[in-house]
């Protein structure tokens, strides 16, 4: 049986369906303003959810702020371990996660135990974790990177020989730019980026002849072969934003769309269409973040993210490290 406050908060949602857009817009950022919360969200979440957040960045840039914030409450508009890194740089914060249900099939492709078996193989070797991995993971490795700054982070790395997880094609393409280094690589992958193929660029490519091709590195290396700029998201924002060309191909998740409109709205920026989701480059986990769960989790201050302290003590040293390397 439902208690009078549970149902009267399910009759607000229920109500909450049927509004504008705006309307619950303006709904969430006054609760947001009243608990002294700071809304953060990803570049490839909902439109309506990036027209709302306090700040919208790729994975090193949320990093960064999360760790800057003076806020009490974190609402975070991401997959699972971002919410995870956030809490983990804000240990005394409450970080709230909309949707608990939206994690990233890449992060869950490589275990802590998996890590500690590499470690033993090659003691020399340090490991790097990509930020799309889970606390776990990060508490037993040397440093985390983002593909905005990978290539810098390893670069100044003392160690000759690189353990990679959990994104072989990022891996492949920062390595690729290390030549320098000995790379032992975790076969994971982003579904999404790495299962478009060079077949639908090439469509592309013969469509618009006269557009530039801006890809991110976590897809196949076939793909990243044919681009004019491989880049992380924020970089992919500002080369297909001021290019040359009228016409810009990008290669990544959808939702990066309505960010380019927004930074230059005189270029054309060409994504691959979705159908059915073959030949689209979309992540259903990101697209699991609404304004209903957004309201619900903020009003109720609900679906806490919470780690054991040990792991967060030994997941936040990583951490500091690729901000004190990439700065």
């Amino acid at each position: 049986m439902i208690g009078s406050e549970g149902f009267k908060f399910k009759v607000m949602l229920t109500l909450l369906e049927n509004e504008s857009v705006d309307k619950l817009q303006s709904n969430i950022r006054q609760l947001a303003e009243a608990k002294n919360a700071v809304i953060l969200a990803h570049y490839y979440q909902r439109p309506e959810v990036q027209d709302i957040a306090d700040f919208v960045g790729d994975s090193l840039e949320l990093s960064r702020k999360a760790s800057q914030t003076n806020a009490s409450i974190i609402l975070f508009c991401g997959v699972r371990f971002m919410c995870e890194t956030a809490k983990i740089v804000n240990p005394t914060k409450k970080v709230l996660h909309p949707n608990p249900e939206s994690g990233c099939p890449m992060a869950d492709m490589v275990s802590a135990k998996d890590v500690l078996k590499l470690k033993e193989q090659y003691p020399d070797a340090a490991v790097v974790s990509y930020v799309n991995t889970t606390a776990e993971v990060k508490a037993v490795s040397d440093v985390c990177v983002t593909s905005a700054n990978a290539i810098k982070v390893i670069k100044k790395l003392p160690q000759k020989r690189i353990i990679f997880v959990p994104d072989q094609a990022l891996g492949s393409w920062v390595q690729k730019h290390l030549p320098e280094k000995e790379f032992i690589m975790w076969k994971g992958f982003c579904p999404p980026h790495y299962e478009f193929t060079a077949k639908e660029v090439l469509k592309l490519k013969e469509k618009h002849k006269d557009a530039k091709v801006a890809v991110h590195p976590e897809c196949h290396p076939s793909v990243i072969e044919l681009a004019d700029f491989v880049g992380s998201t924020s970089q992919i924002i500002s080369y297909a934003t001021s290019c040359e060309a009228n016409k810009v191909i990008v290669i990544t998740e959808v939702g990066l769309k309505h960010t380019l409109i927004k930074k230059n709205p005189n270029k054309e920026y060409i994504f691959p269409e979705p159908m059915n989701y073959c030949g689209s480059v979309y992540c259903c986990t990101m697209k699991g973040i609404t304004l209903q769960n957004m309201y619900k989790t903020i009003s109720q201050e609900i679906n806490e993210v919470t780690l054991p302290e040990d792991i967060i003590e030994r997941a936040s040293k990583p951490l500091m490290r690729m901000l004190e390397l990439s700065s």
